[in-house]
């Protein structure tokens, strides 16, 4: 119910909102051609406001967070409940194992969000741009390196061949198709599409205000399966974690994810939910190779883990929500293992272990090598409180031992200034072969440069095979030979702590979110909004 409470709460918000979106344009593309222009009437008691993350694109080739990607465009397949790959803009497929061949027949009448008939030529478009157009910009361009020819036989049919088997190939067929007729010819990487974006989904892009931090969504009358409840969602593009949580206490957000801390303070509020998602979202200290520190010292990563009380950092940073972490694989149903969970907490093996490798305490109570001490910066955004927190405890912990972490606060991530590394987070929710494109060598994502040759050996298997009971031994075996030689210092795994208003139904936790709890919105058709 829509309190007048509320009502006063939100009027200083939706007048700057109304001013913003009074003559929105319906279309997309807002370039110095399209000068034609619809007003609409905003809707409140049916628009979702999600104070979400901050976005510098809406593609679903460049957007590795892909929250809005996922409502605003439509794969081949898509993710059920279960986390499992399932035809979406297919209506069927077929694989021939003998030529590594999947064949797709695409669903009849569909249209892009600005009109234009979907065809197989977008299809087409999309996975040539992913495997010829050698100046992308994207991080998961070694999902598709097995991709040999995309071809159409015919107006519904799309047959991808692959040069090897990819036993996780349907779950990169979940990835957006993007539209030929309105990218051919551009450059991905910079094109005004990317804050224009038009898709198939179940929401259609109206605006961003930048200045408002927000981007508009309408849900799209014309999609091709079950059309959502929800008329509107305003995606509020919010940094700071502070202030998604006075954005809730303020009625200005319906939806929104938080730390542990900040969900907390909403627990015994009538007038919010707390629905806690589990999340294959884990965090910590990610080493740059490029550096020449880690170049000479890369076999003392791992000892690192014998002087990090990870429980206690559960316990004070997460309030108790998640747990200590050994492996980026541990949630996944390939992994998991427990004997690759080597490093307990132990301040006397961390100094017989350093001891071993070389190190010695010098005069200042820092432990040295080769006339270098144990000094390295590990960068974290000055706006994610959570990671701040881990970032100092570790950093106060591994002092007291004689390692000198140094925590350098940004405003973003800057890869050429010569850190050390970060403070990092991940997931690999779906299929572990997600790990494939971080830790392989030279891979799309392994901005790191971190390298293993039996890590590469055993995530090329683990990608070739396509027996179940195989490919948990390999992963599992991957956890072993990581644990070993790690180019992260896993510390914590995350709950998805979401914080509603009490008038938002439908939310679904059986799905495993992944990286930041994205995938939220998985069944945001179903979900109804009461204010």
């Amino acid at each position: 119910m829509c309190t007048n409470k509320n009502i006063a709460k939100f009027t200083t918000f939706l007048l700057s909102l109304l001013f913003c979106l009074g003559l929105a344009a319906c279309s997309g593309d807002k370039g110095k051609d399209n000068k034609a222009k619809t007003t609409y009437k905003l809707d409140l008691s049916n628009t979702l406001v999600y104070a979400g993350e901050s976005e510098d694109t809406i593609n679903p080739i460049l957007n590795s967070h892909d929250e809005l990607p996922n409502i605003i465009y439509s794969g081949l397949m898509k993710y059920d409940a279960n986390g499992k790959p399932v035809v979406d803009l297919a209506e069927s497929y077929n694989y021939d194992n003998a030529t590594n061949t999947y064949t797709f027949k695409l669903k009849k009448g569909i249209k892009w969000h600005d009109g234009k008939r979907f065809t197989v030529d977008d299809v087409v478009f999309t996975y040539d741009v992913l495997k010829k157009d050698k100046t992308l910009s994207a991080s998961i361009t070694s999902n598709y390196e097995d991709i040999s020819s995309v071809t159409a036989p015919n107006d519904h049919t799309v047959v991808i061949k692959l040069s090897n088997h990819n036993a996780a190939m349907l779950d990169y067929f979940t990835m957006g198709i993007i539209p030929k007729h309105l990218l051919k010819g551009k450059d991905i990487n910079t094109a005004s599409f990317n804050h224009h974006p038009i898709g198939t989904g179940r929401y259609k892009f109206i605006e961003w205000d930048t200045a408002g931090s927000m981007i508009t969504l309408e849900r799209n009358k014309d999609y091709y399966d079950k059309v959502p409840n929800i008329k509107r969602v305003i995606y509020k593009t919010v940094s700071v974690e502070s202030t998604k949580a006075t954005m809730l206490q303020s009625g200005e957000a319906d939806l929104a994810w938080l730390n542990a801390n900040y969900a907390d303070t909403f627990r015994k509020n009538d007038k919010f939910k707390n629905i806690d998602f589990k999340t294959a979202d884990y965090r910590g200290m990610s080493m740059d190779f490029k550096t020449g520190f880690w170049k000479r010292n890369a076999d003392s990563i791992g000892v690192l883990n014998y002087a990090i009380n990870k429980k206690e950092i559960v316990y004070s940073v997460l309030k108790g929500r998640g747990f200590p972490a050994y492996s980026p694989i541990q949630l996944n149903v390939y992994g998991g293992n427990k004997h690759s969970d080597i490093y307990p907490y132990n301040l006397d093996k961390f100094a017989k272990e350093m001891a071993r490798l070389g190190w010695e305490i010098n005069k200042d109570g820092i432990y040295e090598r080769n006339g270098e001490e144990f000094h390295f910066t590990i960068q974290v955004r000055d706006y994610e409180e959570e990671r701040i927190d881990i970032a100092n405890i570790i950093s106060k912990e591994l002092k007291k031992v004689g390692v000198d972490m140094e925590v350098v606060l940004v405003t973003k991530f800057d890869w050429e200034a010569g850190y050390n590394g970060f403070l990092y987070g991940g997931a690999a929710q779906f299929d572990p072969d997600m790990s494939y494109m971080t830790f392989v060598s030279n891979a799309s994502g392994n901005t790191m440069n971190y390298s293993n040759a039996k890590v590469d050996e055993l995530l090329r298997t683990g990608r070739r095979s396509s027996d179940i009971n195989e490919r948990k031994k390999i992963y599992r075996e991957f956890e072993d030979v990581y644990a070993k030689q790690p180019g992260i210092v896993l510390v914590t795994y995350l709950d998805g702590n979401y914080v509603s208003i009490s008038g938002l139904e439908g939310l679904d936790t059986t799905r495993i979110l992944g990286h930041h709890a994205v995938g939220v919105m998985w069944n945001i058709e179903n979900w109804k909004l009461n204010k």
